[in-house]
């Protein structure tokens, strides 16, 4: 039977962040908008998401995180310091076209939804300060499947070809 459920606000950061993103073992490849501070909370500790790709990056995951604006201040300043860009894992790229939102965890669980890489899309902010987000979560292989291809024509500028906006495309595929 196939996995196909609705993710509102809140449970964004239990079902999008602890779930799927901290149960990646292989492959994890995030489409948002924008990028911004999000903390993973560990008990009353906390861990900046740059740590956390790093880490992880470091222990053989491969991270990919498709974005369409320049990240905040806070996250290039944490990615420059802990050397993120330099890592074999991960890689980032920029398209001012990229408006998906999705998570892809090993090729097998999907997020699709409204939720940017931010603290109030689907980090851990309370109630009174986070976005209001709906999304699904599915492991339903068609869905899957088009949501890859589409992130993989993106990533590898087939798309980049006939398009619109190269006149306002600061660098094709800008990486961090």
């Amino acid at each position: 039977m196939t996995l196909l459920e609705l993710v509102e606000n809140e449970r964004h950061y239990s079902r999008v962040v602890e779930e799927i993103i901290l149960g990646a073992k292989y492959r994890l490849d995030i489409a948002t908008a924008t990028v911004k501070a999000l903390t993973i909370v560990r008990g009353k500790k906390g861990e900046s998401i740059i740590k956390y790709f790093a880490r992880r990056a470091d222990d053989g995951l491969a991270i990919r995180i498709l974005h369409a604006g320049v990240p905040s201040e806070w996250f290039l300043s944490l990615a420059k310091k802990v050397g993120l860009a330099d890592r074999a894992n991960f890689a980032m790229r920029r398209c001012p076209r990229v408006h998906q939102k999705s998570v892809l965890a090993d090729g097998r669980v999907l997020y699709l939804g409204s939720a940017n890489l931010t603290g109030a899309g689907i980090g851990a902010k309370s109630k009174t300060r986070r976005n209001f987000e709906l999304g699904i979560v599915t492991d339903d292989p068609i869905i899957i499947d088009k949501v890859d291809s589409l992130f993989e024509l993106i990533w590898c500028g087939d798309m980049c070809v006939q398009c619109g906006r190269k006149s306002s495309c600061p660098v094709p595929l800008e990486e961090l």
